[in-house]
């Protein structure tokens, strides 16, 4: 019996040493990426710490993490049963692409399992590193809280998205301070980046499914830590679309006892640059459920609510009715726009399905579809949950392509659980969604790629109200939450003005910075829709503006970032197919910028440049369009004047 009991004990450490599973307690974890230049390690001694390294250089100290369960913490089960090694050299091909056709997936992983049904999962890209705990418990458990304290090695430099409170919009600007100054009463939203040490450290989760997102508050010694909106026990609408929450529960989440919770990613660049090309929270998040994604179809949008349905050069009254937006709908078919939106005011407020009678919805959706434009309606989320699959039916009879979904301004569990139920739903009959009033991107648009965009950014429409909308904070959007996942600023305002005379007008907004500056923003803001923000006929008299927005694409196939900084500048080269794009803006300062063109392919390009024009230092809407012939061993020099920026396309001349 002895020797029968030998042979299976050998049996068993042979085939976890061929799986790659280490069967001997231990009380450090280490998994390298695969340069060798990031390291994640886990400490168990007391309790579970991680600690990163880049370059040898100590990043975070060690730093508790930790979850309480049915009211007893993880942590204090923390013998190791085995630790199973894994890694990818995998490509990932996204059935939607948004910032390029391939995605390498190449990393390093370590899956520690526990004494106490859990494991903890430690992943290290060259670029940065994730964790995820996961259970496996029978039926229900509570999540009664979850611990993230990230200890930096030192005084971090921090972009901090400052918040008022956990019921946001998490439309913010980058309050740049350091991880001293901030303190508990500080919090912030996600993503959140801190300089130190020749590093930069991007903050984001993904595959947030039932669960409450995560944000960050101050602590001593330079850490930043985690906070979780706990689940809401009760609340009530203030009015058609914004919900106040009168009472919490004192736990996060009741969820399923056997899964896996969100990832915790911390992106690593050496240069600003590389923030504009991580791929983490894609790659991180669950594939796609949609087994046939042939029908969502990305594209530019024609867009009511920004220019507040003023037309002019009509021979009828503009306003919320039929002959309004049959105008945008001729506009976006002549154009080869894909879509048209019915924002705000098409139904009336508090029933998604009591039309406004001077329009004739269904007629216009039928006209739209008659010349090849896709219709997307605008809804309160809770009023369009009030009816979802009766509202959702009569959209898809009606032979709607998409919704726009507002006002969410929350991610508790339930909150975020009514994402996933309205992508899923839409989903079903073929319906695209663009989210605003949103929490960022944490990875549903990977899974139901019909999530085609997020606003969750101060994006023009505060050109409306405020100056926040500044070339200076167009310039670090592109580093931070651009870096999450879709953007949707929607650009492409035409009345254009620098800050000394600029006024703020509501329905007839002015953007600040200049006309080359929104054009730019099409190659570098990143969204599978783009609006048309201006109004139609605004468009129609500007037509080169219009000519060259028009043929902008939506998706890229492959993106080149070629040069900034956070807050100063960026320039950005994206391909579609064998045409290629570089987008440039600058901050309230101007410069000149040198574009190497050797992203190019052999053979000569023409190349169509728009720019700042000769005054487009005093006269913001100043603009030149020039056409060259070029080649991929040459170099432009991109001038950009104060709050400016440059475009250009380029097509093989033999095209």
């Amino acid at each position: 019996m002895r020797s029968i009991s030998f042979f299976l004990i050998v049996c068993s450490l042979t085939l976890g040493l061929l799986l790659g599973t280490d069967t001997q307690a231990q009380e450090n974890v280490q998994v390298a990426s695969p340069n060798g230049s990031v390291r994640l390690t886990l400490d168990t001694k007391n309790g579970l710490k991680l600690s990163l390294s880049a370059d040898d250089q100590l990043l975070i100290r060690p730093s508790s993490i930790d979850m309480s369960i049915d009211g007893a913490s993880l942590s204090t089960s923390n013998n190791i049963i085995n630790i199973v090694r894994n890694g990818s050299d995998k490509t990932v091909t996204p059935p939607i692409k948004l910032r390029s056709e391939k995605l390498d997936d190449h990393y390093n992983e370590a899956r520690i399992n526990f004494e106490g049904r859990y494991s903890l999962i430690l992943r290290a890209y060259d670029n940065g590193v994730a964790y995820r705990f996961e259970t496996q418990h029978d039926g229900q458990i509570t999540v009664n809280h979850e611990i993230a304290d990230f200890q930096l090695a030192s005084d971090a430099l921090l972009h901090f998205p400052e918040e008022e409170s956990l019921i946001s919009h998490n439309e913010r600007l980058y309050k740049t301070l350091k991880t001293s100054a901030v303190d508990e009463d500080d919090l912030a939203s996600l993503p959140l980046l801190a300089s130190l040490d020749g590093h930069r450290l991007l903050f984001t989760e993904t595959d947030l499914q039932d669960y409450p997102g995560m944000w960050i508050r101050g602590q001593d010694g330079n850490t930043l830590a985690a906070l979780f909106p706990k689940a809401v026990k009760a609340s009530h609408m203030e009015n058609d679309r914004n919900s106040a929450v009168d009472a919490r529960h004192d736990y996060l989440a009741v969820t399923k006892g056997a899964r896996p919770y969100p990832w915790r990613i911390i992106m690593i660049a050496r240069d600003d640059t590389e923030l504009l090309n991580n791929n983490m929270p894609y790659l991180l998040a669950e594939p796609s459920r949609i087994d046939d994604t042939s029908w969502i179809k990305p594209g530019q949008i024609a867009w009511d609510w920004y220019n507040a349905n003023n037309l002019y050069g009509v021979d009828f009254k503009a306003g919320l009715n039929t002959e309004t937006y049959k105008y945008f709908i001729d506009f976006a078919a002549e154009n080869g726009i894909e879509y048209v939106i019915f924002d705000e005011g098409w139904y009336k407020l508090g029933d998604v399905l009591n039309l406004n009678p001077e329009m004739d919805t269904k007629g216009l959706i039928e006209y739209a579809n008659s010349k090849n434009v896709g219709i997307i309606l605008w809804v309160v989320w809770k009023t369009l949950d009030d009816k979802l699959d009766e509202a959702l039916d009569t959209f898809e009879e009606w032979g709607v392509k998409g919704i726009k979904v507002d006002f969410m301004q929350r991610d508790d569990q339930w909150m975020v659980n009514y994402y996933w139920r309205i992508s899923e739903a839409a989903a079903k009959r073929k319906m695209i969604v663009d989210y605003h009033g949103a929490h960022k991107p944490a990875g549903l648009w990977r899974t139901f790629p019909n999530t085609l965009s997020y606003e969750g950014v101060l994006g023009l429409e505060h050109s409306k109200w405020s100056d926040d909308a500044s070339p200076n904070h167009n310039v670090t959007l592109p580093f931070i939450r651009m870096a999450v996942g879709p953007t949707d600023y929607t650009p492409g305002g035409l009345s254009n003005a620098h800050p000394e005379n600029r006024g703020q007008f509501f329905e007839r907004p002015i953007t600040i910075g200049t006309r080359a500056h929104q054009v730019a923003m099409y190659m570098i803001f990143e969204s599978a829709l783009q609006m048309l923000a201006d109004s139609p006929s605004q468009y129609n008299r500007e037509k080169p503006t219009l000519e060259f927005v028009r043929d902008i694409p939506t998706v890229w196939d492959e993106t080149i970032p070629l040069m900034g900084r956070v807050g100063k500048y960026v320039a950005v080269a994206r391909r579609n197919g064998n045409e290629w794009f570089v987008g440039a803006m600058t901050n309230d300062t101007g410069r000149t910028l040198d574009i190497d063109l050797s992203f190019l392919g052999s053979g000569p390009y023409d190349a169509t440049i728009f720019a700042d024009g000769i005054n487009a230092d005093r006269f913001a809407n100043d603009h030149k369009v020039t056409r060259l012939n070029v080649r991929a061993d040459q170099k432009l020099n991109a001038k950009l004047e104060k709050n400016g920026g440059w475009a250009a396309r380029f097509t093989p001349a033999d095209q």
